[in-house]
């Protein structure tokens, strides 16, 4: 009977699920616990509201410090009432100068982007229209079967760079003059490096780019490696939010303030088919980029908010004290607790 007894015990426990006794499985591993006292939350709020708000201080004022000029040229920029004939009309001189008059020194170098409204670059149909492999590889021209409806020409050849997002690449130029003096735009390392170096070949060439029955964006070099083409770089790196901005060059001279800024702008770009909208911007930049006060404002109110709640619960301990109860008891500070008996 015993050596019975005893096989079957073996053989419960054989079949049993349940894991071998551990510290780990158990979770009783030694760890810190912290008793969320009076003193500690009110140190804890109090401390972030000391950190927190000069941080914000200091990112408002450099924000502060920024200047930037926006122009927004697409309206006035087209003189036809119908705006989409206009823009797609070959024949039509499509050449707008603009003037811009400088409020404060605008020390270089000046950044140059253009900024895009309603255009939603996140769409997942538009964002999936791409082949990184044909982008990185020049023996995967033929890799085209994630660019619909651009992955080849009316003969049937790849293209290169195929999908809509190389497609609808940005087109619009602008020419600067200050004081009627001329200003050179700087493109060189307007993207990323890492971009550069890595998603875009040294011996990938543009083919069949844009010779199609219908023509999106502008027109790339054939002679140019795409890892040189920065402004197809910047543009393939798409944005979140249906309004964006992308680098275009900078400006490595300073402007005085009053100086007038001229730009020549060649209105290339059909925003006007989706209803959107477009813009020169002219910034400079300080240690936390270009213009950004929400930074500022959201660290200001996060460290007021604890300040204030670190002030409630001071008032809240002086007016209506809690005891507080011994941590001896606390079950992971027992040395035998009951529930391993």
């Amino acid at each position: 009977m015993s050596s019975s007894g005893t096989e079957t015990d073996s053989l419960a426990s054989r079949q049993s699920k349940k894991p071998k006794y551990s510290k780990f499985t158990q979770q009783e591993l030694p760890a810190w616990k912290p008793l969320y006292t009076p003193g500690i939350v009110i140190g804890a709020f109090s401390l972030i509201g000391i950190v927190f708000i000069p941080i914000g201080l200091a990112s408002m004022a450099a924000s502060q410090e920024v200047v930037e000029l926006v122009d927004k040229y697409d309206v006035e920029c087209v003189t036809a009432s119908d705006k989409v004939g206009f823009i797609q009309d070959a024949k039509t001189n499509k050449a707008c100068t603009r003037t811009i008059t400088v409020p404060k020194p605008m020390k270089g170098p000046i950044q140059v982007y253009y900024q895009l409204e309603n255009f939603y670059q996140n769409h997942r149909r538009y964002v999936k229209s791409r082949s990184d492999k044909q982008l990185r590889d020049n023996e995967s021209a033929s890799v085209i079967k994630t660019c619909e409806p651009e992955g080849t020409s009316e003969g049937g050849a790849p293209i290169v760079p195929c999908g809509l997002i190389a497609w609808s690449l940005f087109n619009d130029t602008y020419t600067f003059s200050v004081n009627k003096k001329a200003v050179q735009v700087n493109k060189k390392n307007i993207a990323w490096g890492s971009d550069r170096s890595s998603k875009f070949g040294s011996d990938v060439f543009p083919s069949n780019f844009q010779k199609g029955g219908l023509i999106g964006g502008g027109q790339l070099n054939e002679k140019l490696p795409l890892s040189e083409q920065e402004d197809l770089i910047v543009w393939m790196r798409t944005a979140a939010l249906p309004t964006f901005r992308k680098l275009y060059g900078r400006i490595e001279t300073d402007i005085m303030a009053s100086d007038e800024i001229t730009v020549v702008i060649q209105n290339n770009y059909n925003t006007y088919s989706f209803g959107g909208a477009k813009a020169l911007v002219l910034s400079t930049t300080s240690w936390i980029g270009g213009k950004n006060n929400f930074i500022g404002c959201a660290y200001v109110a996060t460290g007021s908010i604890s300040l204030l709640v670190a002030l409630a619960f001071v008032v809240l301990n002086v007016v209506k004290p809690r005891t507080l109860g011994d941590p001896s008891y606390l079950s992971w500070n027992k040395e035998n607790p009951d529930y391993l008996h």
